[in-house]
Parts: structure tokens; sequence; C-alpha cells
């Protein structure tokens, strides 16, 4: 069905009027017909084309956010992806690439087309661009995409300590692909469902072929490595404008991937807010000022005019590492991710007294610890630490995202918090954060946390970034290591996530410590049995060791004369 605008013809000054191509029939390799929008200017030349692909309902309309592409002369095509509302086949979330490309060949081909095309979107419209891209299409000139990482297993799934992501794919699979009808329990409820292998059941009402293959992979084996974009990046050629927030689920992996492709080729460019997954719902309680917000729609506009049309653009000639600097709440561009100025800094866990606590004795130093006492707690699967805001996806109505006061977590016995001195000076963390533990546990398997917290003059305490790892995966991913002698120390580190704040004169830096941020991360039931298969929860007594020989620290970026 073709559509034309019913307006009178625009001044000359004004784009001309759009021509709407509605559910075209967009033929696959295997004969599946994908439906897809097109809606381009009525004029008599060959224009370049926008595609986004979807799973999440294309419409009859563009969407306002698009319209400036067509005003600027470019067709936009908008698609279903298989399986998903008016197209054909069964929906396939892990794979994307074959249909892109098959997608990419058809506009080609057509009359308006002069056979150069870019592609943006966020969160799953931006994993389908990372999956073609792979494949090197040569219409495809450029891409863009936003919140949307590049590795299935580290991102989606699980995490880089190998706990899953648990409430973020639950939310996701009870929002996207609940069966006809069905009722799910409250998102509190259907998290704590067990055993996790049948989840997707009480979340969706049904059994769902890419929970199931997730269950069956918890390492990062060959199954997820033949479909990781990550693994295969030296494959992609294609410019990316990619985009990111220091609270989405994804932040690091969009930072990753920049780091690699810059690796190859100075066409990149990467752009890191002080956002969640959608950067158009402020936090509720915090505000990061006026200029905290990016024209990412004119960014896209300039990238694509530059790869698609040739013209000039002023973001090529500027550094291309733009990230939002939070504390002083300012934006500034890089040459490079990581800062090659950033120094590794230990900052090490002691204290005289236990640090079970807000209220405990835990310090931070700069100064090595000497003989002093371990910390010990109790960890309770039964009765996990509960996620705090974070950089969680994808409903914060549900799933509450963003920075939030940690105090309530901080005032549980199995949380040990240790805090530095006021601080004299401000102080720079821009980067990745690792934490290294010196720890023990009474379990053949279980799990240590890590939070980086910036604790305000009236003793709030914000949450920037924060990590898992899964006892098992401490030699690697992978594959998992033999069973934890109980009370043997074991060297772990934790991948605390990235971030970019100043911790201003007069605040406080904050790491807290635990075995569980739940439902962020899947509860591990200490047993050392298959996680995903177990119904029996036990308890772990964990030891984390601060002596001369055993000193655990977090290792901070610190950006020096910031």
């Amino acid at each position: 069905m073709i559509l034309f605008c019913a307006t009178r013809l625009p001044a000359a000054s004004l784009p001309p009027p759009i021509v709407k191509h509605l559910n075209a029939r967009v033929p696959m390799r295997d004969g599946v017909r994908l439906s897809a929008n097109v809606f381009r200017p009525d004029v008599k030349t060959r224009v370049p084309t926008i595609l986004i692909r979807t799973p999440y309902g294309k419409g009859s309309d563009l969407p306002l956010g698009y319209q400036p592409f067509v005003d600027r002369g470019y067709a936009v095509v908008m698609q279903d992806v298989r399986g998903r509302y008016a197209s054909e086949g069964g929906f396939r979330p892990l794979t994307e690439g074959a249909d892109g490309y098959d997608t990419l060949d058809w506009i080609a081909i057509q009359p308006w087309s002069d056979g150069k095309i870019g592609m943006i979107g966020g969160s799953y419209l931006g994993i389908a661009q990372w999956k073609v891209a792979l494949l090197n299409n040569p219409h495809l000139k450029a891409i863009s995409p936003v919140v949307s990482g590049y590795d299935d297993y580290r991102d989606r799934f699980y995490s880089t300590g190998g706990a899953m992501k648990l409430g973020h794919r639950l939310l996701w699979l009870r929002e996207n692909l609940r069966a006809p009808g069905y009722k799910p329990p409250e998102f509190d409820r259907y998290v704590l469902h067990l055993p996790v292998r049948t989840s997707d059941r009480a979340a969706a009402g049904q059994t769902l072929a890419v929970w199931q293959q997730s269950i069956d992979h918890p390492a990062d084996d060959s199954f997820w490595q033949s479909i990781s974009v990550r693994a295969q990046i030296g494959r992609v050629h294609v410019p990316v404008l990619s985009f990111g927030g220091w609270y989405d689920n994804y932040v690091q992996s969009d930072l990753e991937a920049y780091s690699a492709l810059s690796a190859r080729s100075a066409s990149n460019r990467v752009v890191i807010g002080p956002w969640p997954h959608n950067m158009s719902i402020p936090f509720p309680d915090v505000d990061f000022g006026p200029h905290s917000s990016a024209a990412v729609r004119t960014m896209q506009l300039d990238w694509m005019d530059y790869w698609l049309r040739g013209k000039e653009s002023a973001m090529m000639s500027r550094p291309p590492v733009r990230i939002f600097v939070m504390g002083i709440n300012e934006w500034r561009e890089e040459r490079e991710w990581p800062l090659a100025r950033a120094k590794p800094t230990p900052y090490y866990l002691t204290g005289k007294l236990a640090a079970n606590t807000l209220k405990g004795g835990g310090e931070l130093s700069k100064n090595k610890p000497r003989n002093e006492v371990s910390d010990q707690f109790v960890f309770d699967p039964r009765n996990p630490v509960p996620t705090q805001g974070g950089a969680v996806c994808c409903n914060p109505k549900v799933y509450p995202w963003g920075p939030m006061d940690q105090r309530t977590v901080e005032s549980r016995t199995d949380v040990l918090v240790y805090t530095s001195g006021v601080l004299k000076k401000p102080v720079e963390v821009t980067g990745p954060v690792r934490v290294v533990l010196y720890a023990s546990t009474s379990a053949p398997d279980t799990d240590f946390t890590a939070k980086l917290v910036d604790v305000f003059p009236d003793g709030s305490a914000r949450n920037l970034t924060d990590g898992i790892l899964r006892l098992r995966y401490r030699e690697s991913l992978e594959k998992p290591a033999p069973p934890a002698v109980p009370g043997q120390a074991y060297q772990v580190t934790v991948d605390a996530g990235v971030t970019s704040n100043v911790f201003l004169k007069g605040h406080r830096i904050r790491v807290e410590i635990s075995s569980s941020n739940f439902p962020r991360f899947d509860r591990n039931p200490n047993t050392g049995r298959p996680v995903a298969e177990e119904t029996e929860l036990r308890k772990a007594t964990q030891t984390v060791y601060r002596d001369r020989t055993r000193a655990s620290y977090i290792l901070l970026p610190i950006v020096p004369g910031s």
C-alpha cells in the first residue's frame, strides 16, 4: 500500500512531502518475507537510506525522532524483525545478521535508493546493527548503535563475572515474549522462582528457546563465541558512532567496542553521558545539571551526512571520545579510552575494627594494611542484598535504575563497608574499576560483589558502578575452576565496571563488598552444583582478608591534575 501525504506543495525552503509505502514485503534468502515501512522524500532523484530494524513493532507512522532524516533528504526504512508483528518466520533474538544483510540488498535495488545505507537505533535495534556489521555488506556505510553493547554473553544474559543478569532478562522476556493471556506475578516474585531453569515459565508463561539456550551455556563457551561480535570485532569495518550511559547495562561494552575498533581505525566515535538505558527519562532524585543531555539526533545526522553523502563534519576533526564527567557535571573530549593519563591507584581495605555495616570500622586507605583483622559475614541466598539502582534495565517503574542512596543496603551485616577519610581536594576516577580481594568461603562455590560509592558531606551514599564474580569463574569465564576448598584464601578480581566521576572536596570514597546484588545478578545457592538447576539454598561464611600479605584493594583509575 502506497500513501501520499495529503498536503499542498510546501514553500521552497521547506522539505518536500513524504511518500509512505507501508508493509512492503522484503524477501529473505530462505523465502521468509519481512515487513517494512518506507518513508522517503517525494523527489525524482535517488536518495541514501536509514534502516531501523526493530522487534518492538514498527507501527504505521514515521516516529517524530526519525522525521529529521527524511527532512534532510534520506529515505527511512523501518522493519519488523523476523517473527515479530507483521513479519513472517520465527523470532530469533540471538541472530539478526543474515536478515539485516538481505534487507540491505533489497533497499539497494529499489528505484528510489542510491545504494548507500546507514543504520541507527537503540538497545535491540543497536544489537541488530552490530550483527550485520560483521558481514560487511558493501551498501552499509555507517552505523550508530545506542545503549546496545556488543556481546550476548557479557551484556545480555550473564556478566563479566559469570553471574546471570536475572532481573534484566526475565523482565525483558515478560514484556516481550509473554504467552497470550498469561498474567505473570509481580516482578519481585518471579525473580525468586526456583529453579532458574524454569523461570521463563514464571515470567512469560511458557518455555522459551532463547532462555533455555542461555541456561544450557552458563560459561562463555563456543556457543556464545560463535555469535559474539566481541569475539569477532576484527571483522567489523564499517564506521561506528555509538552512545551509552554511565548507568546503563551496556556502557562497559559500548566503551570496550570503541576501544577495540579504534586500535585499527580512527573513523569511530563514542559518546557517554550520565544516563540510564532510556536517555529521556530523568532520575527522580539526582540532577546532573542543565548540560547533561546531548544532541544525539543532530550528531547522527552529521555522521550519516559524512559517510553517506560526503559532506564535511566538524565531528571528524574533534577528539573521538566524548564523556560526561559526573561530580563536576561537565562534558569532556578525549583522545582514547581508557584514558592514557589515568593512573591505576590501589586503595586498600583497612580498619582496626570489623567492617560490617555502615557503622562498622572499615576504612579505605592508600596505605597498605599491617597486621589487621579479617572481615567475615554470612551470605544467605534466601535473604540476598537487594539491588538499589545502578546500571540495570529496562523498566524503571518495575526495576529502578540509576544513582540512589545506598545507606539502607549498607546497614546490613552481610555488607562490608570501607570508607576513606574526608577528601581535602577533588579526586577524579575515570575508567575501568577493579577490586582485588583475598577471600575464602565455606562453600564449594559462591559469589563476591563490589560497589564504588560517592559519599556526600551530608552522609548520602551515591552508587557509581558495581560488579560481581562467581567463584567458579575466578580463572576464566570459558571454563569453571575446581570447587573452592573451604577456608582457603583465593586472590580474585571483581570487575566493577566503568565510570567517570570527580569525588569533590569534602566527599569520601566508599567501597561495598558482599556476596549478592539481587536481582541485578542471580543468587548463588552455594552448593557448587549447576546454579540454574538448583532448588536448595545454603548459607556460606565468607572471609575477606586485609593484612600485610593478603592486602585486598580497589584499583581506581585516578586522573591526575583534574
